[in-house]
């Protein structure tokens, strides 16, 4: 379909949404579906419902969320359910401001951004929808049309609670062009748009000095004065501040800490009471969820300052740290870059893996956890199997430190980092070792670190460099394995006949001369000792090996090479140490003959078809690893 005629389409889906009817009709509508007057907290908090919810081990994972925030599902888990899932249940929370605090770059903003566009999206749902007073500046409840003393009864009729009273303009507008007649009033369908201020709106401090305070509450339009005859005649007011605007969805604060407390004042009385003072007006009601976000430092000065005791206990403060997951990181990286123009470049495999070694490191906490270092704490934080520690240590680790996450580098450092290595070396191709590279030289230039930092940082990278060395050994050994499954699988298929002789006490049968034979020990050990499997621990193993055969048998499932974690850890080191001379000879020779040569080739071919490598990076990787094995 041309772009033409998706805006053909896009257009006509917009006439078909658009509602409009007298408030008699739309108390019909509400009889069908009630939820259309849920609050604003419960829209936001039902909006992220409604894109699915996953649950695993008692932690929950938001479909809203998933595919542009990483590894920061614990403070999310948090924010939803202890805020908005509160708020929706109209508790006390939601008469507070909800204030994210974290490092740069750590995803407050991306947070924000993902609920002004999904409350712009949910609103075009069934689900989603909104209505509001035909003409209404502020797009008002048109619940709040039912008076006072009428309200008990509608609550008790339709099982819906109303909150708010009748803004000054509306309840003018009621008496003028209604003569007071409630079931006449049009009620439309609004559609939340932060472009068009309706239902989203975003405050950000400038100079205290010069900024006023009718940019958040609107202002009286002059010119009107002398038609109306007053300041007080709502109709000469201009209910166009971001408060106004932003109601029934929500307003971002942007750098709210920064604000002069006369706009502070104003956020608390919305929040606390539901309302907030405008001109020479009765209290103007409003709905609406007030977002800010800042940065750790500016938090703590805020809460130092006594004169801003009354605004601690009305603001709820959501940590948003860094992610501290490796995979997570890669995955960020890899958006970043998706939306820059070095898409085209490319990045060998495992290079923004072992930028993220660097940065996760970065930004861990030391532990006092007997045996535990922050490579073995990295890699449990990442899911990773680390022998002798559990998912209990990980949960004991996440709890040692309060603040972990919410100090090191930031993801635009390391993407800055690559381009600068791009763009000053003209590359094409950039490996694991030009980002380490790129990365320690840019600590010098990086005037937020200090000389202490710097130096941890720089050991840091000496770690990151250590692992990639293990992995690119793998990789190339991986590469040299001449079908590398099928040998894994003989391997494999040898290993467990023995263990099952073993176990069971039988002889096996040499398939050549038919003759009787012991279990290959020798076999056995060399494969379990790759793992540190030590000798008195060998036959808990082996026994264990045949009671998961025996399981897979009784379900009709087939033991495979990837049916137990350790074993096929096993046998792929096993591969590789039976391989190393061969790779060390091959890759360390200037000058190959054919036979060598064509092994280059072939290990080539299958780096770049099978792991994602290019020619350029290839080459460089096969390189790199004959050094690491000549050392």
């Amino acid at each position: 379909m041309s772009i033409l005629n998706k805006i053909e389409r896009y257009r006509d889906e917009e006439e078909r949404l658009k509602w409009e009817g007298t408030f008699a009709d739309y108390l019909e509508l509400i009889k069908e579906k009630p939820w259309v007057t849920q609050t604003a907290h419960s829209r936001v908090y039902n909006m992220i419902k409604d894109a699915g919810v996953e649950e695993e081990n008692d932690k929950k994972t938001y479909e809203f969320f998933k595919d542009s925030i990483y590894g920061l599902e614990d403070s999310l888990e948090k924010l939803v359910e202890e805020y908005f899932h509160s708020a929706a249940k109209r508790l006390d929370v939601r008469k507070r401001i909800l204030l994210l605090m974290g490092p740069v770059s750590g995803g407050k903003s991306t947070i924000v951004t993902m609920l002004k566009r999904g409350l712009e999206e949910y609103s075009r749902t069934d689900n989603g929808a909104v209505y509001a007073i035909k003409g209404c500046p502020m797009h008002e409840d048109p619940l709040h049309l039912i008076p006072l003393h009428l309200r008990k009864d509608f609550e008790e009729e339709y099982g819906i609670k109303v909150e708010g009273n009748l803004s000054p303009l509306n309840m003018m507008r009621l008496e003028k062009e209604y003569g007071g007649r409630i079931e006449d009033v049009q009620v439309e369908r609004i559609f939340f748009s932060e472009d068009k201020r309706n239902g989203i709106g975003t405050f950000s401090p400038s100079d205290p000095k010069s900024q006023d305070i009718a940019d958040l509450t609107g202002s009286i339009d002059f010119s009107t004065i002398a038609e109306y005859g007053s300041e007080s005649d709502p109709r000469a007011y201009r209910f166009d501040g971001e408060l106004n605007k932003a109601n029934r969805g929500m307003m971002e604060f942007q750098e709210m800490l920064k604000c002069d407390e006369k706009f502070l004042w104003h956020l608390l009385s919305l929040t606390q009471e539901g309302n907030f003072k405008a001109g020479r007006f009765a209290l103007i009601s409003a709905d609406e969820l007030i977002l800010a976000h800042t940065n750790e430092s500016e938090y703590k000065s805020f809460i130092s300052n006594k004169k801003n005791e009354a605004l601690h206990s009305r603001i709820i403060v959501m940590k948003v740290p860094y992610n501290l997951k490796v995979t997570e990181e890669e995955r960020i990286y890899e958006k970043m870059i998706a939306e820059s123009d070095l898409s085209n470049v490319h990045i060998a495999p495992h290079a923004l893996k072992v930028a993220a070694i660097f940065t996760i490191l970065t930004r861990m906490k030391d532990t006092h956890k007997s045996g535990m270092d922050l490579v073995k704490k990295m890699k449990l934080y990442d899911g990773e199997a680390v022998e002798g520690f559990n998912s209990q240590d990980v949960k004991e680790l996440k709890e040692e430190h309060a603040d972990e996450g919410m100090s090191g580098i930031d993801p635009r450092y390391v993407i800055n980092r690559i381009s600068s290595a791009i763009i000053r070396k003209q590359l094409t191709s950039i490996s694991a070792l030009d980002v380490l590279r790129s990365i320690k030289e840019g600590l010098d230039q990086h005037a937020s670190i200090s000389k202490e930092d710097r130096e941890r940082y720089t050991d840091f990278i000496s770690v990151a460099r250590k692992e990639y060395d293990m992995i690119a050994k793998e990789e190339v050994q991986k590469a040299f394995v001449y079908s590398y499954d099928e040998s894994a699988k003989t391997l494999m298929d040898n290993y467990l006949d023995n263990v099952e002789a073993y176990c069971n006490k039988n002889k096996l049968r040499d398939p050549l001369t038919g003759e009787e034979m012991s279990p290959d020990e020798k076999l056995m050990r060399s494969i379990e000792e790759q793992i540190g499997i030590s000798e008195n621990a060998k036959k808990a193993f082996r026994e264990e090996i045949l009671i998961r055969i025996s399981a897979y048998a009784r379900k009709g499932k087939k033991f495979d090479y990837n049916s137990h974690e350790r074993l096929r850890e096993a046998i792929q080191k096993k591969l590789f140490a039976d391989l190393k001379d061969i790779v060390k000879i091959t890759t360390s020779v200037k000058t190959p003959d054919e036979s060598q040569l064509k092994k280059m080739n072939d290990v080539i071919a299958r780096l770049i078809d099978e792991h994602g490598y290019n020619s350029v990076s290839a080459n460089e990787l096969l390189r790199y690893v004959g050094s690491l094995l000549n050392r």
